[in-house]
């Protein structure tokens, strides 16, 4: 039987401070601190927890990872290219973005080439392994699609749908014919009713409205990232682009914290304040984790918001936002709200406010499906100088 967990005493966003009571995946009930008994378990068997100067807030999601490429950019060698190495990376990748508080992750695995769908089972035996941990999705992405050259990788793609990938992808932009490759993409997410993630970093803005134009007709959600190339554009007509993916009802995936292998941070960032007004729900993604594309890549999505709004690009609320209830909007996944009858999606963060979470959140407890699958805890100690003749200096719980 599931376990009834009680939160005790953590403070909401909105700065109540409230007992939630956890049971079946989903939150129970929402009440003052002490009125929600564990029922139907003593508080002796472990149920009840204390969120004591706790921020409780929604849990992250990660909507534009790259575990096949993650963690090789911090050896001198690169690893070997075998089935158990890649696993056991893509295995720590999503485990380091689940003990951030991402209980929710979407990877976009290459498909085609000389790997086929290697690492595509690699990923997923991932999933397999971490089902009650995390949630993950693949996103199947080859390089060619269209003319001859793309042939065998239009077959994969089949092949990879049947396999169990979540959803379809690329960079149009890397095909020779990028309209034919989206065309290709578009009819077999029709034909299977998956959704579609793409990478584009295109100024171009007939190539933006094109895109823009194709993914309209998906019924099953798009989403496209990073879309620096709109920085790029004089003001009058980035807006226009913007207005586009807006009227297409796209979700725009930025990368704060760098770029990725088909999205390098060289190339600019995306305008998030000018897709905000233009009516775009843009999310916020990490996307290279320790590979050739960013080697410092931590995977945590509190940075990415952080950086969001250090850079004046939201604030604060609308930063942590962006990478939770816009990010599992994107993935398709159910809202996430601290009332009773929503999922049991939630990270426990040492602080006050979402703008000193975002500033210094070391300390956190994640929760997936109504369980703890992790916690960080951190504490900092000052200590004292031969000078001071032996004082002790206070050690105080830190974020």
């Amino acid at each position: 039987m599931p376990e009834r967990l009680v939160l005790s005493g953590p403070r909401l966003a909105d700065g109540r401070t409230v007992d939630v009571r956890l049971y079946g995946g989903r939150i129970e009930a929402v009440g003052t601190p002490g009125s929600l008994a564990p029922r139907g378990a003593a508080p002796a068997e472990g149920t009840r927890v204390d969120l004591a100067g706790h921020l409780l807030l929604p849990a992250p999601a990660e909507p534009h990872a790259h575990h096949d490429t993650a963690l090789t950019g911090i050896a001198a060698d690169p690893p070997p290219d075998t089935p158990d190495e890649l696993r056991r990376r893509i295995t720590e990748a999503a485990l380091i973005q689940l003990g951030h508080g991402a209980t929710a992750q979407r990877s976009h695995i290459r498909i085609g080439d000389t790997r086929g769908l290697a690492d595509l089972e690699g990923a997923l035996a991932t999933r397999r392994a971490l089902r009650g941990l995390a949630e993950l999705t693949t996103v199947a992405m080859p390089r060619l699609l269209t003319g001859r050259a793309g042939a065998d990788n239009r077959a994969l793609l089949r092949d990879a749908l049947k396999m169990g990938a979540g959803a379809l992808g690329g960079c149009p932009d890397l095909d020779p014919d990028p309209a034919g490759y989206l065309e290709i993409l578009l009819s077999l997410a029709d034909e299977h009713g998956c959704p579609i993630d793409l990478h584009t970093e295109a100024d171009d803005p007939a190539r933006v409205a094109r895109l823009a134009s194709a993914v309209a007709a998906c019924r099953s959600g798009v989403a496209v990232g990073p879309c620096t190339g709109l920085s790029r554009l004089p003001a009058p007509l980035a807006a226009r682009c913007a207005e586009r993916l807006a009227a297409a009802g796209v979700t725009v995936i930025c990368l704060p914290q760098g770029g990725c292998g088909l999205a390098h941070r060289a190339r600019g960032t995306t305008p998030v304040r000018l897709l905000s007004a233009a009516g775009v729900a843009v999310a916020a993604g990490g996307g290279a984790l320790r590979d050739a594309a960013n080697p410092v890549g931590r995977g945590d999505p509190l940075e990415a918001a952080f950086l969001l709004a250090s850079r004046g690009a939201c604030e604060a609320p609308e930063a942590y936002d962006a990478i939770s209830g816009r990010a599992r909007r994107a993935l398709g996944l159910p809202e996430v709200r601290i009332e009773a009858g929503f999922p049991a999606e939630l990270l426990a963060l040492r602080g006050e406010t979402v703008a000193g979470v975002l500033s210094q959140a070391y300390s956190r407890l994640v929760i997936h499906r109504g369980r703890i699958v992790a916690r960080t805890s951190a504490v900092r100690e000052y200590c004292g100088s031969p000078a001071d003749g032996g004082l002790e200096l206070p050690r105080q719980a830190t974020g």
